[in-house]
């Protein structure tokens, strides 16, 4: 049991039974340095001195350490040469730890907290007491120390006990340490490294190392004389992680990984953190999300991280109090809510009243609807949501709980909370677009006659024979007769409707007047009906943006410029020609390819460029725009 410089202890096994490495190891590397910031920020917060006024103070450091002030690094080199792989992945990953121990300048990252309790009773080791947080965080696997006080335990974050484990997937030799300082100022170091179990001299072990020292057959720690970057001085604990993965290595994803899951600890005062030089606090929080080397700061092009807008949101929304129920609770919700019509993904933080975020939640059937929302319980419902986090704390699922009958509360109230969520989408939408007309319907009932018999006649396979009629066979191979000529005579006599399979441009060449030859429309323009699959419209506050892609018509796209005409389209695909006006409308409009003004008149937009086949418009709002109307889109060149 006693490891050869008594610095790393692994405890001995009878044979090999498993030859893998950790398979939690995986998920969390996955989770790269933003799930290792979260983790470690959330620990601190879960530690945090229930009597103190002061916020929790996190302050992380990237750099690099000179590899002999690792503390018993010679040890854990023996024992990683002494690593046998027994497959593809485990081979390929101790040739990796292999080639990274040997590095002279090492990175590392460290989180030391303040105004923390730190870890208590470190001088007892491995005491097996639940008073001992030193002896659970150090020692043991998958237990999770819990508070007296229950109102305290439901408010944090942590409930898995497997936190640790995400230091240990940063680090390329699955290292790390922590430094603790107790109430009493008494300084101690501990470590935990994740192997395979393997074979040394003539003994195997396991996979678990503990950088400790042994008395008495139990692991004591060592009183903290190590280097400066292994050094606490003050009351809280230190997480340090030597050989840190290159790609983890990134200062900016450090600084987007602290406002992206603390945000509302950050605005509310409970948490301050240092990255290297930079302060994330209440009063820089804004410019850091406001700042484009950190964040997107197009609200169009929010599509993936939406802090800035969670941030504004939360600073800038009045709350309201929603209910949820799971069959046998009602829960209470503060939520902020924010509709934007700029928005392209809506999304509603999950936020934890430690002030964590849990997850980018999306409603469903609702996800590219312009909002964005932040949702807050008290005491009552973190216990709850914490019930229904995975372990790495990033969603709320029923997936993981094993009782039948809380996975079917569970469910409920997911759903049920989606349900309430939509409400609120719903109502806000009707506000944001009041309708402010009403459409004549009269012929609706005919139309959809004569769409429905049209459908049923492209469900049998018609044969023409010699007289113009055509012979329809059904499935069971009866005949009835259909006119060809009829069925020509209904399709004129309904009006224009949107082909969802027209995936180009249509010729639709203009009819000669009464009297008119064909030399004398030999001028005129030809009309080309667009597809809606070519049309990308993007509604804002006070302006819409449209860029068609005409490059599916060689003739239309070789055009140099063209004028551009909408008509409106209702639900059911009905075109209402000549029925929306431009002016009325439409303050200006903007030709992005070319940076001039177009000319508007009543029913169209005139001098509009066309480059690469593509045509790109900015058009100006007037007040009273109906902002629900659809079109279609008809180029005339």
């Amino acid at each position: 049991m006693n490891d050869m410089n008594n610095t790393w202890q692994f405890s001995r096994i009878p044979n090999i039974e498993e030859s893998n490495f950790n398979k939690v190891l995986e998920r969390f590397y996955s989770l790269g340095v933003a799930g290792l910031t979260r983790e470690n920020i959330q620990n601190s917060l879960d530690g945090r001195l229930a009597e103190a006024d002061q916020p929790v103070a996190v302050k992380i450091e990237l750099g690099t350490v000179n590899r002999e002030a690792i503390p018993g690094l010679d040890s854990i080199v023996h024992r990683i040469n002494s690593l046998e792989g027994r497959n593809g992945y485990t081979k390929e990953t101790i040739s990796h730890m292999k080639a990274s121990m040997l590095e002279e300048n090492v990175r590392y990252i460290s989180f030391e907290d303040s105004n923390t309790k730190g870890l208590s009773g470190a001088k007892y080791g491995q005491s097996n007491s639940k008073e001992h947080t030193w002896g659970i965080y150090a020692y043991n696997k998958g237990v999770h120390f819990e508070e007296k006080d229950e109102s305290f335990e439901a408010s944090r974050g942590g409930s898995h006990g497997i936190g640790k484990i995400a230091s240990n997937a940063a680090s390329d030799i699955h290292m790390m340490y922590f430094a603790n300082c107790d109430a009493h100022g008494e300084q101690h170091l501990g470590g935990t490294i994740q192997l395979i179990e393997h074979t040394l001299g003539d003994s195997y072990y396991r996979s678990t190392g503990y950088f400790a020292k042994l008395k008495d057959e139990k692991f004591m720690p060592f009183e903290n004389r190590f280097h400066q970057v292994f050094e606490k001085k003050t009351r809280g604990l230190k997480i340090v992680i030597p050989f840190l993965r290159e790609n983890f290595y990134n200062k900016d994803e450090v600084i987007r990984a602290v406002c992206d899951s603390f945000f509302v600890s950050i605005i509310e005062k409970k948490l301050v953190v240092h990255v290297n030089d930079l302060v994330i606090d209440h009063n820089t929080i804004d410019s850091i999300v406001l700042n484009p080397k950190y964040y997107i700061q197009e609200v169009e092009m929010m599509k993936k991280v939406f802090t800035p807008l969670y941030v504004d949101t939360y600073k800038n929304m009045q709350p309201r109090v929603i209910e949820v129920a799971n069959q046998t609770n009602n829960f209470k919700f503060n939520l902020y809510f924010n509709y934007d019509e700029r928005i392209p993904k809506g999304r509603m933080g999950i936020i934890r009243t430690i002030g964590m975020k849990i997850e980018d939640f999306t409603v469903k059937n609702n996800s590219t609807k312009p909002f964005n929302a932040v949702l807050i319980g008290g005491i009552e419902e973190d216990s709850y949501l914490k019930s229904l986090e995975n372990e790495s704390h990033t969603k709320i699922s029923s997936d993981d709980i094993k009782d039948p009958q809380l996975m079917k509360h569970a469910r409920r109230f997911i759903n049920n909370l989606t349900k309430e969520i939509v409400k609120v989408i719903e109502e806000e939408i009707r506000k944001s677009n009041p309708v402010d007309g009403k459409i004549n319907t009269g012929d609706l009932l005919y139309t959809m006659e004569l769409d429905f018999k049209d459908n049923l006649s492209q469900t049998f396979a018609a044969t023409k024979i010699k007289n113009g009629k055509s012979i329809v066979r059904n499935d069971a191979g009866e005949k009835t007769d259909a006119e060809e000529s009829k069925v020509k005579r209904r399709k004129k006599e309904k009006t224009a409707a949107v082909n969802p399979a027209d995936t180009g441009v249509r010729r639709k060449g203009k009819a000669r007047k009464k009297g008119e030859t064909e030399n004398a429309t030999e001028n005129q323009k030809d009309e080309y009906k667009i597809s809606p699959t070519r049309v990308e419209r993007l509604l804002m506050q006070n302006q819409e943006v449209i860029r068609l892609n005409l490059t599916s018509d060689p003739v239309v796209a070789k055009a140099e410029s063209c004028q551009i005409k909408f008509n409106i389209v209702d639900g059911m695909g009905k075109e209402y020609l000549n029925e929306f006006n431009m002016q009325e409308n439409y303050s200006t409009v903007i030709d992005t390819n070319s940076g001039k003004e177009c000319e508007i008149s009543s029913g169209f937009i005139k001098n509009v460029s066309i480059k690469d086949g593509l045509v790109s418009l900015r058009l100006a709002l007037h007040p009273a725009y109906n902002r629900s109307l659809k079109f279609i889109y008809y180029v005339e060149v």
